[in-house]
């Protein structure tokens, strides 16, 4: 078996942590993964697994399911709780063959099963297979963190507008909640939020920190902002569900806003929520050619402005609403 120092990765050698209570289950399974080039991080039970994962990070987990103490199943359950935003593959070795078995697996949120008696070449087909979606999905996750740290150093040159993006993802993800929208759907749209603006990257800072009046012009080319946006955040498949509130947070719920003039329902939901909260934090932050305004001073003016036909008149009620218990005014 390896030691404790040996844990942890090195190079592109991958961790697997194996969990048996038998320890000729183990010695086998070591045998089989140290032939195929892996690293094997054993576990006599649930508890030294849980202990094991606090100083090392296993690419991918085989768990027994009949264990004493804490069973597979919820071994499973508290490892990927653990592992919570990355992508941590957990396969279930099982005698048990009934469908309630693999129900109860699938809920506890393994990603495949392997039923013993196993054949070693289906075992590692199914591992390989794990460990090439980690990867893609780190390498997806890679350029995704490129793109949104691209995002907040855009505004840093600003400091007029630093941290409004990084601040209209945040709230926008506590206005998801508040209307009863799923965890899922509120990290998406704090990334909407994050990345609204990232289409200004592709305008000249001359236009973008003007400080006298825009010509017709160069306004034109502002509001390009968004498709631009859209463009740069395209072809990553992760950011493709927010494609829609990036490219649409300037429309007006009475169709006069850009790039395409939607009106109504037919702007997407996370869009319409973008453009409340934008115009809240512009409104609240400082500015060149003004001071902020105080949180309560701007809700009273967004609720004076609820009919203009910027606003969504339902999600704009809901904001404020919010606003108003969070701050209690």
């Amino acid at each position: 078996m390896l030691s404790q120092q040996q844990y942890l990765k090195t190079d592109d050698i991958p961790a697997i942590l194996i969990v048996d209570d038998l320890e000729a289950h183990l010695e086998l399974m070591e045998a089989i993964f140290e032939k195929e080039g892996c690293r094997v991080i054993p576990a006599h039970n649930a508890t030294e697994a849980l202990q094991i994962t606090q100083h090392s990070s296993p690419d991918l987990a085989i768990l027994d399911v009949m264990m004493p103490g804490i069973n597979g199943y919820e071994l499973c359950r508290m490892l990927k709780e653990k592992s919570r935003t990355r992508f941590f593959p957990v396969i279930l070795v099982t005698s048990l063959i009934e469908l309630e078995d693999k129900i109860a697996g699938l809920e506890a949120g393994a990603d495949d099963f392997i039923s013993k008696p196993f054949k070693t070449i289906e075992l590692m087909t199914r591992v390989r297979s794990l460990l090439k979606l980690k990867r893609i999905q780190e390498e997806l996750d890679h350029s995704e963190n490129v793109i949104l740290t691209l995002a907040v150093a855009l505004e840093s040159k600003d400091p007029y507008t630093k941290g409004h993006s990084e601040r209209v993802g945040n709230i926008s993800a506590e206005f998801a909640a508040f209307i009863g929208l799923m965890e899922k759907e509120q990290n998406l749209i704090k990334k909407a939020g994050i990345l609204h603006d990232i289409g200004k990257i592709g305008i000249g800072d001359d236009i973008l920190y003007k400080k006298g009046p825009l010509s017709k012009d160069e306004l034109q080319l502002i509001e390009q902002h968004a498709v631009i946006g859209e463009r740069i955040c395209k072809p990553l498949h992760s950011l493709s569900s927010i494609l829609p509130a990036i490219r649409s947070h300037h429309e007006r719920w009475d169709g006069e806003g850009f790039p395409d003039g939607l009106k109504g329902d037919r702007i997407p939901l996370m869009a319409r929520m973008l453009s409340i909260v934008d115009s809240f934090d512009a409104m609240v932050s400082e500015r060149p050619y003004r001071s902020p305004v105080s949180i309560k001073d701007v809700i009273n003016k967004m609720e004076s402005e609820s009919s203009s036909g910027q606003w969504d008149p339902l999600l704009i009620e809901r904001f404020i609403e919010m606003m108003r218990e969070k701050h209690t005014f």
